[in-house]
């Protein structure tokens, strides 16, 4: 009996203890709801304000990059890569302040970058195909080119850390990843001022070849765009099966090559149609023999 109540006694001074921590601990939750708060608040106006210089500090370089003629897409690469940098170290800051302990984080952090490296090897190889597109350069921000992978092509906008942009004539835009491009052959239209045109005219057996080319070379050496310092001519491509196949050869300024090409196409049959020589179409010579 008297171990019973021994028992019975310390069951009730633990319930009494119980009460006890309860109620101090709802007393003091609106003491630690509030102090929670104001931290998560000031936080909230830390991450705001963080937020804020990292845009200062990304116009300056931005600034400072312009100011040396940095290239376009160097400077785009360096703000991204400022951008991602400083935002995760703000994050890290925040993420210590409220009582993460820094040796553990960075362990973890350490943990996590061999987990997302093995996890990302393609955003890596996109990441280090970015640098090696702004060392070697390729290409840069307003060259027109083709990738040889998939054969897309356009004019590059943006060359940022993982991704670079093209702008398709037809205000199309292309996304391609960097490890991508690095790896690949690319065709760049733009590293030299001018750009070759060949388009191929076919005449008719029956036309006078000789007066077709005085005709296209004439077209050639009024139109304004043509580079007369250059050698343009007009030659015999191929003896086809059902017209003569003339390559009309001239060059253009880059930014002057698609408008220059459809205006010497248009031109070239107007002429054509005027000294009254033929552009045959396609034929096939049936021969039917009669049964005796």
């Amino acid at each position: 009996m008297e171990q019973n109540g021994g028992l019975i006694t310390a069951a009730a001074g633990m319930t009494e203890i119980d009460q006890n921590v309860i109620t101090k601990f709802l007393a003091q939750l609106p003491e630690k709801a509030l102090g929670l708060g104001i931290r998560v608040i000031l936080a909230a106006v830390v991450f705001f304000l963080g937020l804020q210089i990292i845009r200062f500090l990304r116009r300056i370089v931005g600034k400072s990059l312009a100011r040396t003629n940095a290239d376009k897409g160097v400077v785009q690469f360096l703000d991204s890569l400022i951008k991602v940098g400083l935002t995760a170290f703000l994050i890290l800051m925040i993420a210590i302040s409220f009582g993460l302990d820094a040796a553990s984080v960075m362990a973890m952090l350490g943990s996590v970058g061999v987990a997302f490296a093995l996890a990302l090897q393609g955003s890596l190889s996109n990441c280090a195909g970015g640098v090696l597109i702004l060392l070697l350069k390729p290409f840069v921000v307003g060259d027109y080119i083709i990738e040889g992978n998939k054969g897309q092509a356009g004019t590059v906008t943006e060359i940022q850390l993982f991704y670079t942009k093209l702008q398709t004539p037809d205000d199309t835009v292309i996304t391609l990843p960097n490890g991508s491009l690095a790896n690949n052959n690319i065709i760049n239209y733009s590293a030299v001022s001018t750009r070759r045109m060949d388009v191929t005219v076919g005449i008719s057996y029956d036309a006078d070849l000789k007066e077709a080319k005085r005709v296209l070379l004439e077209v050639l050496a009024n139109d304004a765009y043509v580079l007369q310092d250059r050698e343009y001519k007009v030659f015999v491509q191929e003896l086809a099966d059902s017209a003569v196949l003339l390559t009309v050869r001239c060059w253009f300024q880059n930014e002057d090559y698609w408008d220059g090409r459809a205006r010497i196409l248009e031109r070239c049959k107007l002429m054509l149609d005027e000294n009254g020589i033929a552009i045959p179409y396609p034929q096939i010579d049936v021969h039917v023999e009669e049964k005796k």
